[in-house]
């Protein structure tokens, strides 16, 4: 599995990004997959996650009403539509794929069901 993430870079406070992620290697459409992000000096945080088909989702606290995840199966991509930023946004974004058709969000688990991982982009919010 292959995952390629794009649209990382510099934005000022209150600006949007949009990142994408191009998967490859496996029936994307088949998987749950996501986004997390790693702070500078924090450990890794997921961001949000989506089930197979788009019909469930999964927003972290700090990003909920700001940010959308999305995918197109037929693309066999993935995204994620920042609004709002702030700067503790900063951080690398990692793309994610799991081993099912959904997440999974319980405590036990503190990659919330993803196995694979990309190289991510890095996104950084001025004041």
């Amino acid at each position: 599995v292959q995952l390629q993430a794009f649209g990382g870079g510099l934005v000022q406070a209150g600006g949007s990004l949009r990142l994408s992620c191009a998967a490859s290697g496996r029936t994307f459409s088949n998987y749950a997959t996501g986004w997390f992000r790693q702070p500078p000096g924090k450990e890794r945080e997921p961001v949000a996650l989506i089930n197979w088909n788009g019909s469930s989702r999964y927003y972290s606290e700090s990003v909920k009403g700001r940010f959308t995840i999305s995918r197109d199966n037929a693309k066999n991509t993935l995204y994620l539509q920042m609004d709002s930023l702030k700067p503790e946004d900063t951080a690398v974004y990692y793309c994610t794929q799991g081993g099912r058709t959904y997440y999974n969000l319980s405590s036990r688990d503190r990659d919330y069901g993803m196995d694979y991982w990309g190289k991510g982009t890095q996104v950084t919010v001025s004041s």
